[in-house]
């Protein structure tokens, strides 16, 4: 597989990862997306949450699903592969189930269209590396980089999906008010669900031992990071009665 490798775009779209994540640390500023769109682009035009987030999502379901389709039958079972469908997985649901449940906000387009070429480069530099670069040896299965990034994996993505159930239960249908999440990790922290991304691409980051995976965690922890930020400055200010004991992201920390 390494023969069809080409390394530059590879180094090129994990640097872009990073430095966007950096960027994003040093902007500083709330993405213009949810509670922050009104404020941020108050006459900007907006699609119906699940629209947008179906159509910004999908291309990275399906942009790595359509090259792990276009694979030899032998090549499933094989580490990368496996790993890639990890990645599958996790967009799989956020584009598929995610999105057809998610109560948010009309979403501006200017933030669906920038989401969408993430998405699809993020998606393609992802799975371009698994299938084309990545060679594990046989015994990768067994190796302690791999059980323990997959555990982290799945925890994290069982922690994001059982935070945005107890987020969706805050509201009724129709309803654009703001409650106090209750339950699960939002007894130690305000961004339970971004909690949960960051250690599930921590643990992808791990099993896949790549310098693509490594961006992207370190992308998700800036920009998920400073997310959780603003969300607890925000409930802090609109809640006297906020638990002070919560952090941002991280329990205790953070």
């Amino acid at each position: 597989m390494s023969v069809h490798c080409q390394q530059s775009p590879v180094l090129a779209g994990s640097a872009t990862l990073a430095a966007l994540g950096a960027l994003v640390l040093y902007l500083a500023k709330p993405s213009g997306y949810g509670k922050y769109s009104e404020s941020l682009m108050p006459a900007a035009t907006r699609l119906p949450a699940r629209a947008a987030w179906f159509l910004q999502e999908l291309p990275s379901f399906a942009v790595p699903a359509g090259i792990l389709a276009r694979q030899p039958r032998l090549l499933f079972g094989q580490p990368a592969t496996v790993l890639l469908g990890l990645f599958c997985a996790h967009y799989f649901h956020r584009t598929f189930v995610y999105s057809l449940l998610t109560r948010g906000r009309p979403f501006p387009v200017a933030f669906l269209v920038r989401g969408f070429v993430f998405c699809m480069g993020n998606g393609l530099l992802q799975a371009y590396y698994l299938v084309y670069c990545a060679e594990y040896p046989a015994e990768w299965y067994t190796d302690v980089r791999f059980s323990l990034g997959v555990f982290l994996f799945i925890l994290g993505m069982g922690i994001n999906i059982h935070s945005d159930y107890i987020l969706r239960q805050l509201r009724k249908p129709g309803e654009v008010i703001y409650r106090i999440p209750q339950g699960g990790l939002f007894t130690y922290v305000s961004g339970a669900n971004f909690l949960g991304e960051v250690i599930e691409w921590t643990g992808y980051a791990l099993a896949t031992w790549s310098l693509p995976a490594l961006a992207f965690a370190f992308f998700s922890l800036c920009f998920l990071g400073l997310r959780a930020f603003h969300h607890h400055r925000f409930y802090l200010k609109m809640f006297e009665d906020y638990p002070k004991s919560r952090k941002a992201l991280i329990p205790f920390i953070f």
